[in-house]
């Protein structure tokens, strides 16, 4: 239940703002309670392009950031007053569209004359689970999954301490589902209908490869990811069928490409979890709200007595909760703010976890 107003609770209101991409999210939190997660998504303005188009995104943000800020605090109970704190994605993402979220963050701070976190994206993705799932164990192995990262992370603390493991060295997981999706006729984004089409089929009907777990690769690439390779074998797969005058069987072609890409995510977290010697690992970013994603990775977590976290479906994707979450956590930390003349960072690294905190060395 939201204080009443004019009553001031002993856990901060902190206030996040998202607009790295093509979500414009505005979250509200108390500490570790979830206020309101407001979203305005630009999605089908991009659709007809089969991708998301920067420049539209940043102009969709300044359409919807002051209507979605608004709705948040009408449906949070709270006027900007009440807020103690601001968060903001600083990045990564597209440049344009974080100037967009950055810009007004800095504005509200300015005028309601209070303290401004500039927060990094993918340490959002482990923060939001937080407010689903309570404290997160340290240390945590995180699996970021999403259309521009696919990154394997120890976290010992998400306010101070994010080490990197591994990352995509091309195509992210989210990235290959829309291609593939674009090669099966199915629309952007392509994750979920690739879901939704991926329950009919069988994913035994196509072995597609597994990139970067052969031998060689695994000394060399122990906890990278590549998806590249994957959906060219699809590309080549569905040319083939195609020029044999046979039907393309869609279904199986998406359970089979979906079997893949989850196979090798999840053989490679639990993996993680066992030589760093962890017992918890969290999935987080859009990709992580993939059904068979999240059952597979239930299952091997299961058989390996490593105890999975996953967030719901809808604070998988990117929103403002995320980001006020992690605000929140950073204040509670004890964190400085930022600076007022933070960046937005297009290219911010995943152990920056906040703007501040640049030249900071983990305890």
């Amino acid at each position: 239940m939201t204080p009443a107003r004019g009553l001031r609770s002993p856990e901060p209101l902190v206030l996040g703002i998202e607009t790295s991409c093509d979500e414009t999210g505005v979250g509200m939190v108390r500490g570790t309670t979830l206020l309101v997660d407001a979203i305005a998504s630009s999605v089908e303005a991009h659709a007809r392009y089969g991708g998301v188009v920067p420049e539209v995104a940043s102009r969709a943000h300044l359409e919807a950031l002051v209507p979605t800020l608004r709705r948040a605090c009408d449906q949070a109970g709270v006027t900007l007053a009440e807020i103690d704190a601001i968060a903001v994605t600083a990045g990564p993402g597209l440049a344009g569209a974080l100037f967009v979220g950055v810009a007004a963050a800095k504005a509200l701070a300015v005028a309601l004359d209070k303290p401004l976190y500039g927060v990094n994206h993918l340490a959002g993705h482990v923060a939001v689970d937080v407010l689903e799932h309570g404290p997160l164990p340290q240390p945590t192995i995180a699996l970021l999954v999403s259309g521009g990262h696919s990154s394997l992370l120890l976290v010992p603390d998400v306010a101070r301490d994010i080490r990197p493991l591994g990352s995509t060295i091309d195509d992210a997981a989210g990235e290959a589902f829309d291609k593939v999706a674009r090669l099966l006729g199915l629309p952007f984004p392509g994750g979920p209908h690739v879901d939704r089409i991926a329950v009919d089929g069988d994913p035994a009907h196509v072995t597609f490869p597994r990139g970067l777990t052969s031998g060689r690769d695994m000394e060399r690439h122990r906890f990278d990811f590549s998806f590249s390779g994957l959906k060219t074998a699809v590309a080549r797969w569905v040319e083939a069928t195609t020029a044999r005058g046979e039907r393309v069987p869609v279904a199986d072609v998406a359970a089979s490409f979906q079997e893949a890409v989850t196979d090798v995510l999840t053989r490679k977290a639990i993996l993680a979890c066992r030589e760093q010697g962890v017992p918890d690992l969290l999935i987080g970013g859009g990709v992580a709200a993939n059904s068979r994603l999240r059952a597979l990775a239930a299952q091997r977590c299961e058989d390996a007595g490593i105890r999975l976290r996953v967030p719901r479906p809808g604070l998988c994707t990117d929103n403002g909760a995320m980001v006020a979450a992690l605000g929140a956590h950073l204040v509670a930390a004890g964190i400085d703010p930022s600076p007022l003349d933070l960046p937005a960072d297009s290219s911010m690294p995943v152990t920056q976890v906040d703007s501040a905190s640049a030249g900071r060395t983990a305890p």
